[in-house]
């Protein structure tokens, strides 16, 4: 019969292989996210990744002082976010950039003010 601990190693296993998934996918967010708000996201997400990994070292080491780690972990993280959000609503500049013939159209609307004026 399987004993509570085998079943712990191996959720815990499996559980910090996931983590090291969502963990590269989320890094690969954040170095080729197209705008600033993914980017931020991206970030909040790491943040609870690593919340992740420390409750899961506390459950395969036994040692529960991490969670008190995890927690302030997640308070800073939350804070973190917050001002992200307050600087990117400050900027004022959330959308992605324009494309190629967006870029065109507002070229030619520049050259017309220029001639009008």
């Amino acid at each position: 019969m399987i004993t509570p601990a085998a079943i712990v190693a191996v959720a815990s296993s499996a559980a910090l292989v996931i983590l090291g998934l969502a963990l590269l996918l989320t890094v690969w967010r954040v170095v080729a996210g197209p705008t600033l708000p993914d980017r931020i996201l991206a970030l909040d997400m790491l943040t609870g990744i690593a919340i992740g990994f420390i409750a899961v070292i506390a459950v395969k080491t036994g040692f529960f002082l991490y969670i008190d780690i995890a927690i302030s972990l997640g308070l800073v993280g939350f804070l973190a976010t917050v001002a992200f959000a307050r600087f990117v609503l400050s900027r004022g500049n959330i959308k992605s950039p324009p494309s190629a013939s967006a870029a065109k159209g507002g070229a030619k609307r520049r050259r017309a003010r220029r001639t009008e004026g």
